[in-house]
């Protein structure tokens, strides 16, 4: 990894690349710390000094933006969360879906704009959710027609800004640009965390050797922790594949073998995304209508108190326990959703037999199509478990006396968009080096 971006900053067009990415990442955590016209500061400091629940979840994803109310304070969450919902509709409308695989460029602009239309609704809905959310906390200076609209038109406003930076981040910048904007908001916390470790080893009464040991243990963990992820994500099984000769123009071509790769994740990050939204769903709609909910007992209480276990540790045991295992059920259950969703056994085993090919000691057909679909059903079992522990794992170190938890979702949002940057950056290392070749 560091002999490729050592090699990038030696090429001068991957280096421009790099340098207007790093400056649009600047932008962005510049605008973290603008607070949104309408705040109180000083109430605002009161008011975010512990921000947890479903706002500290926020919170981590925006770097910070969300306690500052800045202009970013609603991050790109509403981009992903109207792609989530552009995807899974053209699972059942058929024109999206003929967009989606057979528009080519018109289509994706089309897909673009849709999802661009749709991200400005939610995030409008979104911005009044907040505004209504934090109305009576006294953090706006007033709580007329004027303020509500000068911060609600603030917030869709960063959110379409964040939007524009990532579009522009992946056409004339390296990496994808909206996971680079999520991933630089996670990383941002890492300053706190460390100083988290050093508080345990230096208290207020001196040097702890206790301190020390637990911090080399996170520490360890963590390492441990990522390597796990970086081994799962990378893993793939093989399924060999042999194609006969056959007739091409006036040529034979001779038999080809070779193999269609299958990853042990397949699914990625995105079913611990389809489940915390889930989960988290009706803590957002219960707080906009009941902002004072957090104090309050009864039905409502309890399901917005089950609803945030995900990501709080304030609540009791028993609806963290439940959260948990719902939690699990959900993330397992959109592993597979998700990934017959992107991969289609049956279609796979079409064009195997189309182009003449065969898997060695299977039937063509029928037969193909359930040796995969046996396959993809004993990775996607390993791939939801290992995503479910991971995603839960935050969850049970809260029933220690740590007081430092680490997202399981931050942790393979991270390292998943930190091999794809890297392996963006060799494959136009190696175009450049091809175009210097044919020169």
């Amino acid at each position: 990894m560091f002999k490729t971006i050592k090699n990038a900053l030696k090429t001068p067009d991957i280096r421009k690349k790099l340098l207007y990415t790093l400056i649009l990442i600047v932008v962005f955590r510049f605008g973290c710390y603008i607070t949104v016209p309408g705040v109180d500061s000083i109430a605002l400091n009161e008011a975010m000094g512990n921000t947890s629940g479903i706002a500290g979840l926020i919170d981590i994803i925006s770097g910070g933006a969300f306690s500052r109310f800045s202009v970013f304070a609603m991050s790109i969450t509403p981009y992903i969360t109207a792609s989530i919902v552009i995807q899974l509709l053209a699972m059942i409308i058929p024109a999206l879906e003929r967009l989606t695989k057979e528009g080519g460029e018109e289509g994706r602009k089309k897909i673009n704009k849709y999802t661009k239309m749709l991200t400005i609704v939610l995030a409008l809905v979104e911005a009044i959710g907040l505004y209504l959310s934090y109305s009576s906390s006294g953090i706006f200076v007033n709580n007329d027609f004027l303020t509500g609209a000068l911060v609600v038109v603030g917030l869709v406003a960063g959110t379409s800004i964040l939007m524009w930076l990532g579009e522009q981040i992946t056409s004339r910048g390296i990496g994808n640009g909206i996971s680079l904007l999520i991933f630089i908001g996670i990383i941002s916390g890492l300053p706190s965390g460390v100083i988290t470790l050093w508080n345990l080893i230096m208290t207020s009464t001196g040097f702890s050797t206790t301190g020390l040991l637990t911090a080399i243990g996170i520490v360890i963990g963590a390492i441990i922790l990522v390597a796990g992820v970086v081994f799962v994500q990378q893993a793939e099984r093989r399924v060999p594949v042999q194609y006969s000769k056959k007739v091409v123009g006036r040529k034979m071509v001779g038999a080809q073998n070779t193999h269609i790769p299958l990853k042990l994740a397949m699914a990625g990050v995105m079913p611990v995304i389809f489940a915390s939204s889930f989960m988290t769903f009706p803590a957002m709609i219960i707080q906009i209508f009941v902002p004072d909910i957090a104090n309050q007992t009864g039905f409502l209480a309890g399901l917005y108190n089950f609803s945030i276990a995900t990501s709080t540790s304030n609540v009791a045991i028993g609806y963290s326990i439940a959260n948990a295992i719902v939690y699990l059920l959900l993330i397992i259950g959109f592993t597979f959703f998700y990934t017959y969703a992107t991969f289609n056994p049956a279609e796979v085993s079409n064009t195997i037999k189309r182009n003449g090919g065969f898997i060695p000691g299977i039937r063509a057909g029928k037969p193909t199509t359930e040796y995969l679909s046996s396959i993809i059903s004993k990775l996607t079992w390993f791939g939801g478990f290992f995503l479910a522990l991971i995603a839960i794992l935050p969850m049970l170190l809260r029933f220690t006396n740590l007081n430092i938890a680490f997202g399981g979702t931050s942790i393979l949002i991270v390292v998943g968009v930190a091999l794809e940057t890297v392996q963006q950056l060799e494959s136009q290392l190696a175009m450049r080096h091809y175009k210097g070749f044919l020169e």
